[in-house]
């Protein structure tokens, strides 16, 4: 903890930083710790950009005079880069949900939270946005036609170039302009745009919805919070569940601004659009260039929401080449297998790889699954004769089958896996990934791949997907 954080708790509070723990964070820069205080407990914040914490405090300041939930400033020191903040406790709304989005089955308590959280967004937008000086935010004061650019370029240099897939510089440029165009036909805004709209940035207390981390606010439209929350990646809500929010949200509306039904839902697929792209530079960024792992598991999410729109049309007609582009990055092969199903059932994800190029990623979002590592199996790539071949290849087979050990190996695994894929079914899950690993990812780790899928499809006979996946040969299959 830094000495301008210590000094303000002192002079707020007269208790010393003994007692303080450093808070786990996913994309910030900004430090946050718990600090114990005379029986309380208050959150220290130490900021790293001027700018941005005076954008916090006055939007928080001016938010908490309006009674909307946000957590109370309490203490700002003289450089303006720490503050203290109310500790509105350990329970995000994401975190809240982890059962419900490894089942796909919302309970009663998680829809009600829901509907709570978007019941009190139109008064963020219209208490928020009136009175506010909107001089505070930060990086501008409203939504315009140079922030979405800035946002469909860090798309374009943090992802799309970073996939490879060709593009021609100017049509796609031309189509950016199209889509700033369509985002900003009813500009100029009254109403406080969030920008972050998502459900880890609403903590819950007394199972009443907070708010937090709004610093990105600005003038803007308001089908752009409603997109940002209801098509978070790693959410993943099920169609029918957000279009139930989507008409609390226009029912809460009802008491700020008439609008139509029909054009706001026009409106928010574009802005559905736009926020994915955007997500997709973010996790670009944070992910391939920063190396954080959690925003490269992030990134099969966000290119299923991306599949969802593209397959229902959204931009075919208003922005076509950015969706014939869109549509060949989700057409590529590291991405080809993100579940596209929507029946209900278990998709089992069966990969092999070669561990000189890492583990493979969970294209489900829901963090990996089984890793067997098949390097102690004798190795046919030690022979020249079987380094043309693979593991699907019978002189492969015939040789990894002659010593026996490749079936003594596969019967674990099938004891494992086969008490698994039974629990996933009935508690409703929908996503597990197996993968299988070797020095080359040719041999050993595709034959067990090979004939783990071939067991599940036999013993489980069609209750199941399996996506088969061969990383280092670019295969991929649906059995």
């Amino acid at each position: 903890m830094n000495d301008d954080l210590k000094q303000l708790l002192q002079r707020y509070s007269g208790c010393e930083a003994g007692q303080a723990t450093r808070l786990k964070t996913a994309g910030s820069n900004r430090i946050y710790y718990r600090m114990a205080c005379d029986g309380d407990t208050i959150i220290g914040v130490e900021g790293t950009n001027p700018d941005e914490n005076a954008a916090f405090i006055g939007i928080g300041r001016h938010l908490r005079s309006q009674k909307l939930p946000v957590p109370e400033i309490l203490a700002v020191s003289d450089s303006g880069m720490s503050y203290l903040l109310q500790d509105l406790g350990d329970d995000p709304l994401y975190e809240l949900m982890g059962s419900a989005r490894e089942s796909g089955h919302y309970e009663e308590e998680h829809v009600r939270l829901l509907e709570k959280t978007m019941s009190l967004l139109p008064d963020l937008q219209f208490k928020g946005g009136s009175g506010l000086d909107f001089k505070v935010c930060f990086p501008c004061e409203s939504f315009d036609r140079r922030s979405i650019l800035w946002d469909l370029n860090y798309f374009k240099y943090n992802f799309l170039k970073l996939t490879g897939v060709e593009f021609h510089e100017a049509r796609l440029e031309d189509d950016f302009e199209a889509f700033v165009t369509l985002l900003l036909r009813d500009a100029p805004y009254d109403t406080f745009m969030y920008r972050d709209f998502q459900a880890r940035n609403v903590m819950i207390l007394d199972e009443e919805p907070w708010f937090i981390d709004f610093q990105g606010g600005r003038h803007g439209p308001i089908e752009y919070d409603v997109a940002s929350f209801l098509w978070q990646a790693s959410a993943a809500y099920p169609d029918e569940l957000k279009t139930h929010l989507i008409d609390i949200y226009l029912k809460s509306l009802e008491r700020c601004r008439n609008v139509s039904r029909e054009v706001f839902l026009k409106n928010l697929f574009h802005f559905a659009m736009f926020r994915t792209l955007q997500v997709l530079g973010a996790y670009g960024f944070r992910g391939y260039f920063e190396r954080k792992l959690y925003f490269i598991k992030s990134i099969p999410a966000a290119i299923s929401n991306l599949r969802t729109l593209l397959d229902a049309g959204v931009g075919a007609y208003e922005y076509p080449y950015l969706t014939e582009v869109l549509q060949r990055i989700v057409d590529l092969p590291q991405f080809a297998l993100a579940d596209k199903g929507d029946d209900g059932r278990l998709t089992v994800r069966i990969i092999s790889f070669s561990y000189r190029y890492g583990i493979p990623d969970d294209n489900s979002g829901n963090g990996g699954g089984f890793v067997f590592d098949c390097r102690g199996l004798h190795n046919p790539g030690m022979y020249e004769r079987f380094r043309q071949f693979t593991g699907a290849d019978a002189a492969v087979i015939e040789f990894l089958e002659k010593e026996g050990e490749v079936q003594s190996y596969l019967d674990n695994v099938y004891r494992l896996v086969d008490m698994s894929v039974g629990k996933y079914l009935k508690r409703g899950f929908t996503n597990l990934m197996v993968a299988f690993g070797c020095t080359g990812g040719r041999h050993r780790s595709l034959y067990c791949a090979n004939h783990l899928a071939e067991h599940l499809k036999e013993k489980f006979a069609g209750g199941i997907r399996i996506l088969l996946e061969h990383r280092e040969q670019n295969i991929s299959e649906e059995l």
